[in-house]
C-alpha cells in the first residue's frame, strides 16, 4: 500500500492508496501548530488505520522544501520551524517517503488528468492563501518548483499588496464579511474576478500555459466567477499573451493526496512489500 499525507494549515488528511491509485481508507485530524504534537497526532491516527504496512509514501507540506534533504525551510500557514520531516515520517510509517510542496502536488494530479490534451498546465489554488504550480509534460516544472504565486504584488485601493492579501479566502472574508461560498451578489463576484485576473495575468505572461486549472476552497465557487474571470483576463490579453482555457479542478478536496500518490509511485514504484 501507499500512504499519502496532506498537511494543511488547519487539517491534515492521511489517505491509503492501493497500487492502482484507489483510496481505500482515510483519516482527518487537526494540524497542531506544534510540530512534535503533530508527529504524535500522526502516530495516533496511523494506529487507527486498518492498514499498518506501506511500501512507500509521500508527504505534502504548505512550505518551501529542501528536496535534497527532505526537509522544510519555511511555511505559509503553519508556525513550525524548519523540520527534517522526511526522516521523521519515514520512522513513523516505516517506509521511504518523498516530501513536496502541497500546491505543487495538487497541480501534478490535476494536470495528469489532462495529459492527453495539454502538456503545459498552470494550477492555481485559492484557499486560505494563494499558491500555484506549473506542470510540464507530466512533471513539476523545476524552474517553477519553488514559485509562490500568492506573493505577487498587485495594486489594490491605491497601494501595492500581495495578491493573496486581496483575493484569498481569508482576504475575501476580511473585505466582504462573508465566506466566498456565502456570496451571491453578482457585483461582488465581479470585483473578486477582477482581482483574481490582475494577479493571474502575470502568471500567464510568465508561464504561457496551455490551460489553467483553478483549485482550492474559493475555487469550489467556480461557476460563480469563471465567466467573469475569463472576461476580465481578456481585457489584458495581447498577441503575445493569449488567454488559455480556464478549468475547474476535478478533485478539489483530494487533489493533494492524489498528487502524493503520483509522485511516490514515480519515485519508489519499483519497491514492493
Amino acid at each position: 500500500m501507499i500512504v499519502a499525507v496532506d498537511i494543511g494549515g488547519t487539517k491534515t488528511l492521511i489517505a491509503v492508496f492501493d497500487f492502482k491509485g484507489k483510496i481505500i481508507e482515510q483519516k482527518r485530524f487537526e494540524t497542531s501548530q506544534n510540530y512534535k504534537d503533530f508527529l504524535n497526532d500522526l502516530q495516533i491516527n496511523l494506529a487507527n488505520l486498518s492498514t499498518k504496512t506501506f511500501s512507500y509514501g509521500a508527504v505534502a507540506v504548505p512550505a518551501k522544501i529542501d528536496r535534497e534533504n527532505g526537509a522544510t525551510l519555511g511555511y505559509g500557514t503553519l508556525k513550525w520551524q524548519p523540520q527534517p520531516i522526511q526522516n521523521d515520517t519515514e520512522k513513523i510509517f516505516n517506509c521511504p517517503v518523498v516530501v513536496e510542496n502541497d500546491s505543487k502536488l495538487a497541480g501534478l494530479s490535476e494536470a495528469l488528468l489532462l495529459k492527453s490534451k495539454y502538456e503545459n498546465v498552470l494550477y492555481v489554488t485559492i484557499g486560505t492563501g494563494i499558491s500555484c504550480a506549473l506542470i510540464t509534460k507530466g512533471i513539476i516544472d523545476p524552474a517553477m518548483a519553488d514559485s509562490e504565486g500568492g506573493q505577487i504584488l498587485i495594486s489594490s485601493d491605491g497601494k501595492m499588496a500581495q495578491w493573496e492579501d486581496v483575493v484569498s479566502g481569508k482576504a475575501i472574508v476580511k473585505r466582504f464579511g462573508k465566506r466566498a461560498s456565502d456570496i451571491t451578489d453578482s457585483k461582488t463576484w465581479d470585483t473578486i474576478a477582477h482581482d483574481m485576473a490582475v494577479g493571474l495575468i502575470d502568471l500567464i505572461a510568465v508561464t504561457q500555459p496551455q490551460a489553467i486549472v483553478m483549485g482550492g476552497g474559493v475555487s469550489t465557487n467556480f461557476d460563480k466567477f469563471s465567466s467573469k474571470l475569463t472576461k476580465s483576463l481578456k481585457n489584458y490579453a495581447t498577441p503575445l499573451v493569449p488567454i488559455p482555457p480556464i478549468l475547474s479542478a476535478k478533485n478539489p478536496e483530494e487533489a493533494v493526496v492524489y498528487g502524493c500518490y503520483e509522485i511516490a509511485k514515480a519515485k519508489y514504484g519499483h519497491i514492493s512489500k
